[in-house]
């Protein structure tokens, strides 16, 4: 076989594609018919380099309207320079284009990090606010907590309390009674008795 004929499989893989999106795209684009462009050995398909052309120029037509001005730009200042090989243009045009598909996605891709990054710290944020929150709500529960678990001891000790108030109030009241029930004692003494 002649060096210039590459598999599909090794020309999806210059383009940067699958094989299968190579043969859609054959498919679709009624401009292409493969078969002046290829040969068949066994069940390998072989394109020459002016399929390789077809192919590789289906894909990089359908680019957005920026990435063809670029290759417009690309193709006048490119002026068959490589040695006035005009598959080295390709190269150049295809590489280029690779490297601006590659710029772009890149791009994209340093969008979602940052956009990851302020999510992770809005994210980080609300925890210590919940993490604060959550400790100011446990501060407030403590002494009723503390209650529960110290009751027998604190329990104990209110019930004593209670129970000392009780007896000194009950005492305080017998008392009052006793002096009620006592009888005055008035001795009526007389002024020359005051001296005794």
């Amino acid at each position: 076989m002649s060096e210039n004929l590459k598999t599909i499989k090794e020309i999806a893989d210059e383009i940067g594609v699958s094989k299968q999106a190579v043969w859609q795209k054959i498919k679709k684009e009624s401009s292409i018919d493969l078969r002046q462009f290829t040969s068949k050995k066994g069940n390998t398909v072989y394109v020459d380099v002016d399929g390789q052309k077809v192919i590789k120029n289906a894909f990089f037509n359908k680019t957005s309207t920026k990435k063809r001005q670029q290759k417009v730009f690309v193709d006048d200042n490119v002026n068959n320079s490589v040695d006035g090989n005009p598959e080295g243009n390709e190269e150049i045009l295809f590489l280029r284009n690779l490297v601006s598909e590659l710029q772009s996605e890149k791009k994209e891709l340093h969008k979602l990090l940052d956009q990851q990054q302020r999510l992770a710290l809005q994210d980080k944020k609300l925890l210590e606010e919940y993490k604060s929150e959550i400790n100011e709500l446990k501060a407030l529960k403590m002494p009723q907590e503390d209650m529960k678990d110290g009751s027998s001891i604190r329990g104990e000790a209110q019930e004593e309390i209670e129970r000392l108030k009780a007896q000194l109030k009950l005492s305080e009241e017998e008392r009052n009674k006793a002096k009620e029930k006592e009888p005055v004692k008035t001795e009526s003494k007389k002024w020359w008795q005051l001296w005794k």
